[in-house]
């Protein structure tokens, strides 16, 4: 019985990878250990979005092999996809490198008795055309379920290196996502959130008639009991059809966190996204005037390179006036391979840090003044842990609030009426509604 060692780091579609990972070893017969555990095969899914998250899978590629000199290291993720020469020199003929797209020969390639000392699973991901099927049965220590519906982007934004890491867009066919929530709801999740590299995109590669929102919709209908929360979406996929799903069916969750990175135009054209911030503003009061209790997040990038204090304070002023309920910050990481990396003026350091410290002060405003202003709401609450260090539950409501209330543990992993009561500290507190938990259960 070998032990396994996974670890991960990245977006929501590694997470969704590596419990497939962790599925078929289990399956195999293998004891899954903590990555800091002595292990026979370790297995690093890397990412490389920004530099240090570069750094990151190196460092972790380095303390699995001290942990166990003799152990087996398969190395995975968009980092090994993009320099794999480094991997190797990190590695030697101790590792196994396995691109994105063979991420399902995983499991058979680590539990080979007879593999060679280096295995190499590489390929032109720019020229994947299928996307390669990884089930899942558990995340665990995870209340909410990742569903990947797609992955790979097409739009090629100056700054990304994903499309150069992940390949084309290719969409999950519909069967096999309702096969995937019904494994899921058979589990006991009570929450599913869809993930891909573009969700927006789904469907569009395949022949099935299917779109994001015919899946939504679908969803939504074939698991009415289950909560579907949406990761992200882009502003130009924001529009009535969409908005008329959150509000016709309960268990869509009204949280829609659209991608905006500046918000100026001339910084826009520069990253190559495709809207202006016209665009970004229309959609964001849509989705007010329909859902006014909806939260609405998006991603902002600072300090892009020849973004201008102009351009910066554009930005600042554009998410201040408008009803955003939280931000991402993130600082522009320059990546070999996309084109900003070659831009005139670069962004200082110290002048990054100052524009991406205020866009987070910003950040922490906007995220007190949504939950005050939904501060006497009934919420429904998926209980997802103790608070560490606290007698005290926790969890998300629907629109993502994150609130404290007393409670037995045993409603972790139930979906629970809380009433926002107030604030200790700025963190949301409620009290969960003892009247209508009760009549909940006598109808369960």
């Amino acid at each position: 019985m070998k032990k396994i060692a996974i670890t991960t780091l990245g977006c929501k579609v590694n997470q969704f990878e590596s419990a497939s990972f962790a599925t078929g070893f289990q399956e195999a017969g293998c004891t899954l250990v903590p990555f800091t555990n002595k292990a026979d095969i370790y297995v690093i899914n890397t990412c490389t979005v920004t530099a240090k998250a570069g750094q990151q899978s190196r460092q972790l590629i380095r303390r699995a092999l001290q942990t166990n000199l003799e152990a087996r290291i398969i190395v995975t993720g968009c980092y090994v996809q993009m320099d794999p020469a480094t991997v190797l020199d990190i590695v030697g003929d101790k590792g196994c490198m396995v691109g994105n797209d063979y991420k399902h020969l995983i499991v058979d390639t680590a539990l080979k008795e007879t593999a060679p000392n280096l295995v190499v699973l590489m390929g032109k991901i720019s020229h994947q055309e299928n996307i390669c099927e990884l089930p899942v049965k558990r995340f665990a220590g995870r209340t909410r379920a990742y569903l990947r519906v797609q992955d790979g982007c097409n739009n090629f934004c100056t700054y990304c290196i994903v499309p150069y890491t992940r390949g084309p867009s290719r969409s999950v066919k519909i069967a096999a996502l309702l096969r995937q929530v019904a494994i899921f709801e058979e589990e006991g999740y009570r929450e599913v959130v869809i993930t891909g590299i573009n969700i927006g995109k789904y469907g569009l590669d395949l022949d099935e008639g299917e779109n994001v929102y015919s899946l939504l919709d679908r969803l939504c209908t074939q698991f009415p009991t289950m909560r579907i929360r949406l990761s992200s979406i882009e502003p130009t996929e924001v529009n009535d059809q969409l908005l008329n799903l959150v509000v016709s069916h309960n268990n869509f969750m009204p949280h829609l966190h659209i991608p905006l990175q500046s918000g100026d135009d001339n910084v826009l054209r520069r990253m190559y996204r495709q809207y202006t911030t016209a665009t970004f503003r229309k959609a964001v009061q849509s989705i007010h005037t329909a859902i006014p209790h909806a939260a609405i997040g998006c991603d902002i990038l600072g300090g892009f390179p020849g973004e201008t204090d102009s351009e910066a304070d554009n930005t600042y002023r554009f998410i201040h006036d408008l009803p955003i309920s939280y931000l991402h910050v993130f600082p522009y990481s320059k990546r070999q391979g996309t084109l900003a990396a070659s831009f005139r003026d670069q962004i200082p350091g110290p002048v990054k840090n100052k524009r991406v410290k205020r866009l987070r002060e910003l950040d922490e405003q906007l995220r007190h003044n949504f939950h005050k202003r939904q501060l006497g709401t009934q919420c429904q609450v998926l209980v997802e842990r103790l608070r560490k260090g606290s007698s005290l539950l926790q969890g998300f409501s629907e629109n993502y609030i994150p609130l404290l209330f007393s409670g037995p543990t045993n409603l972790i992993h139930q979906v629970v009426p809380v009433s926002f009561t107030g604030f200790d500290q700025g963190q949301p507190i409620g009290k969960i509604t003892e009247e209508l938990l009760e009549e909940k259960q006598v109808n369960k």
